[in-house]
């Protein structure tokens, strides 16, 4: 009896940045809030794919784009155990894992609509109180953000 091989052909990036481990529920978001149909190079999405690791797992791997701090800081309110991997000439280069920084300075809009923040020009800025559960505070207001009630502007 022969055996049957099937192969899915993914092209290896040259260079460029893979988002792995993104919960697949999140996938959709982080493309979205990227703004990936607007990049002109070779994207490939990826989700449902097994994971030892969280069980299903979605990953978006990006030609020639390498993101901004601003960029993985956004990726950190929607997915924040996710993994980046940086790739030069077919080679990872760097691994690290997507984590929330201390202060979001301009990545999210106040849910109080008396902020100073939402009536004069400048940006906000919030502090995380906490990381794994995504509970942030306004410098300005002071109002407390769950995960669920935040918008990223």
């Amino acid at each position: 009896m022969d055996e049957i091989k099937k192969e899915l052909q993914v092209a290896a990036l040259e260079n460029g940045m893979v988002i792995d481990h993104i919960p697949p529920e999140q996938l959709f978001k982080v493309v979205s809030l990227l703004h990936l149909e607007d990049v002109s190079s070779r994207i490939t999405i990826g989700n449902n794919l097994d994971s030892k690791r969280i069980g299903k797992k979605g990953i978006i791997k990006i030609a020639d784009k390498f993101f901004e701090e601003n960029e993985i800081n956004r990726i950190s309110l929607i997915a924040p155990a996710s993994k980046l991997n940086i790739i030069r000439n077919y080679k990872v280069i760097e691994k690290k894992p997507i984590s929330l920084p201390d202060n979001l300075i301009n990545i999210v809009k106040c849910a109080n609509p008396k902020c100073i923040t939402n009536n004069e020009p400048m940006e906000t800025n919030f502090q995380v109180i906490d990381k794994q559960q995504v509970v942030i505070k306004c410098h300005y207001c002071e109002r407390v953000l769950t995960k669920d009630e935040i918008e990223i502007r």
